[in-house]
């Protein structure tokens, strides 16, 4: 039976020590890698498929091959960047199995045609009015609904670029892409979210303060009934 660690370890590991200490069948390390990158790989796994449980199977089958890859783990990118290779295969893979399009990474790096939030929802609404609460939620969700609908090939590089804040380099590692294709893909990103979030704006500005309906038939009643109660003219 493999060893198990009881103590978390007393300093800061290596990526290749990390590595080791998992292979030999430390639990404590290997926990502290998860929650480490559980939000990045969510997040990643996310932008591919456009489901949350979906997601979360990929996750844990990623962190399944890597752990029993994890051996042979030699440094030469972070142990991060190589854990979200290997989910974005494991999302890409699942999305073809479903029969989903799975031009999401073209790995050769050609350009294609051109979370559980319930702990953050709680946090806000502890520190903030229930209104701003609402309207953070609701803002959180128009977003991420505009993510979803970025096409395939500039979702995920969007993500990792705005969301999880890498580097173009490190997106780049993470992706088998040129830097060159992050920073396109990106820019492009970025303008199609800020169109599709202008365009509901601009829809929710036409409706806003809306007078239509009862309350419209309220006022007018009202008026009436008052003209009908007030002494006539002479």
């Amino acid at each position: 039976m493999q060893p198990v660690s009881t103590q978390a370890p007393a300093k800061e590991l290596s990526d290749l020590e990390t590595a080791q200490r998992i292979a030999a069948g430390d639990r404590v390390v290997l926990e502290r890698l998860m929650r480490k990158n559980n939000q990045r790989l969510f997040r990643t796994a996310r932008s591919i498929l456009k489901d949350d449980a979906d997601a979360e199977d990929a996750v844990q089958e990623a962190y399944m091959l890597a752990h029993d890859a994890m051996a042979g783990f030699r440094g030469g990118a972070s142990l991060s960047t190589w854990l979200v290779r290997i989910v974005v295969n494991e999302a890409i893979a699942r999305a073809r199995k479903r029969g989903r399009r799975a031009e999401v990474i073209r790995l050769e790096g050609t350009a294609g045609p051109d979370g559980d939030h319930s702990e953050e929802d709680k946090l806000a609404s502890s520190t903030e009015q229930p209104e701003q609460a609402v309207l953070r939620a609701e803002t959180r969700r128009l977003i991420e609904a505009k993510i979803d609908q970025l096409p395939d090939v500039f979702r995920t590089v969007f993500v990792l670029r705005a969301v999880e804040e890498l580097t173009v380099e490190e997106a780049a590692a993470c992706l088998g892409i040129p830097p060159a294709t992050v920073r396109t893909r990106y820019f492009r990103a970025r303008g199609l979210l800020r169109e599709a979030i202008a365009r509901d704006v601009d829809v929710g500005l036409e409706e806003t303060f809306a007078f239509a309906g009862h309350r419209c038939d309220r006022i007018v009643a009202a008026v009436l009934q008052r003209l009908d109660d007030s002494p006539a003219l002479p």
